[in-house]
């Protein structure tokens, strides 16, 4: 999982951002992006595609990926998603998690950067970019980037779950299982359900 990382290396690059979101699908809560710089290539736990690792492995992954790592994170919220869309939110959230890690590296002004991006997204920052389908399963950076914006979105959803008790935030994290459809049909969306998005209202 070290294919783009080894070439961009290799053509001069000093400093590899791994860029990926968590929470595009959910009819609540918020987009969350994650931006990790590996410092370490070689990681104890196993470091994949977020949706490939149970629960317990990601959190043990988060853990040693923001011990060792650079990294930064992006959250847009429900009521913004709203407004702009979930693609647009989605972009925001990745380039917030990019300008999160950039502001805690000195002279990043006379570094070389390249952006690897999970999917076919661009994002609007003035660094070179490589968009990359499928790009957590395929580049470790981005899988690093994985976790840490899934584990990050799940604790919110954990702590929304306490706020609005009665949908099962903590159990589905806000995405379209057929209880939590079942619920809004029951008892309404919440303050933190995405309006916008169908089966909600």
């Amino acid at each position: 999982m070290l294919h783009f990382e080894r070439q961009l290396k290799k053509s001069g690059v000093d400093l590899i951002i791994g860029v990926d979101e968590a929470g595009r699908g959910p009819l609540a809560g918020p987009v969350v992006a994650g931006a990790v710089v590996l410092a370490d290539k070689r990681f104890k736990c196993r470091i994949d595609d977020s949706k490939k690792l149970a629960a317990s492995a990601r959190q043990k992954a988060f853990l040693e990926i923001t011990e060792s790592s650079l990294f930064g994170v992006g959250i847009i919220n429900e009521q913004i998603i709203d407004r702009l869309n979930i693609l647009v939110c989605t972009r925001l959230a990745m380039e917030n998690a990019v300008l999160s890690l950039l502001s805690k590296i000195q002279d990043s002004g006379t570094t070389k950067i390249h952006i690897l991006i999970d999917g076919n997204l661009k994002l609007g920052i003035d660094y070179p970019s490589t968009s990359i389908i499928r790009g957590d399963s395929r580049s470790k950076s981005i899988a690093a980037a994985s976790i840490i914006a899934k584990v990050t979105r799940d604790r919110i959803m954990v702590i929304y779950d306490k706020i609005f008790p009665g949908y099962g935030f903590a159990r589905h994290k806000g995405y379209p299982t057929q209880a939590h459809r079942s619920l809004l049909k029951k008892i309404g969306p919440s303050l933190i359900h995405r309006r916008s998005f169908y089966g909600v209202l």
